[in-house]
């Protein structure tokens, strides 16, 4: 299976062309600028037309409009909100945490953790300052998925590899709002 990881999109979504092909779109949050329920249609229009089998999305700090939002009606059956709950794709369990909700509530057994948050220490460093999610990096450690998939941080995209989890910031925009050409692509086995 392959995955393509996009994350801080704020409302650029539609300049996103030439997209890896995948198996999954995962994206981790900030979809919108100011979190209104005009730009979240604008993005789940967009989401759910692109070309691929299964697509997941979290919210982000700027997505307030969907902060308490417990589901979301009528999406298609390929498409996951995962807002503090999981989906199996392949026997691959996928798992999203909300923004600036309780770690605690990721389930004890995740393949692949999807949140907008880093933890921190790890790709989050932006001005000399750490803004990864002490807690969340702690209950990462704890769960050992083979992916923790997150954005958040804009100037740190990258991948790195500590024990047995592969981390990913999928930021697509960097603290000036320019597009980033490359995009992170996993193939799962």
């Amino acid at each position: 299976m392959k995955i393509l990881q996009i994350s801080d999109t704020h409302n650029r979504h539609q300049q996103l062309v030439d997209l890896p092909m995948a198996d999954v779109i995962v994206h981790c949050g900030d979809f919108t600028e100011y979190g209104t329920e005009k730009e979240v249609l604008d993005f789940l229009n967009w989401f759910i037309e692109l070309p691929y089998r299964h697509k997941i999305f979290v919210t982000g700090n700027h997505d307030l409009c969907l902060w308490d939002a417990e589901n979301i009606e009528d999406l298609p059956d390929n498409v996951y909100f995962l807002q503090d709950r999981g989906c199996v794709i392949d026997n691959t369990i996928f798992w999203g945490l909300a923004y600036n909700h309780n770690v605690n509530l990721i389930a004890d057994k995740v393949d692949v953790l999807v949140t907008h948050e880093p933890p921190s220490m790890i790709l989050d460093e932006s001005y000399n300052t750490h803004w990864g999610n002490v807690p969340l990096r702690n209950r990462v450690f704890q769960i050992n998925p083979r992916y923790h998939l997150f954005g958040h941080e804009h100037n740190n995209q990258g991948v790195v590899k500590d024990g047995n989890t592969i981390f990913a910031n999928g930021a697509v925009l960097d603290d000036h709002y320019k597009m980033r050409e490359k995009f992170n692509l996993f193939t799962y086995i």
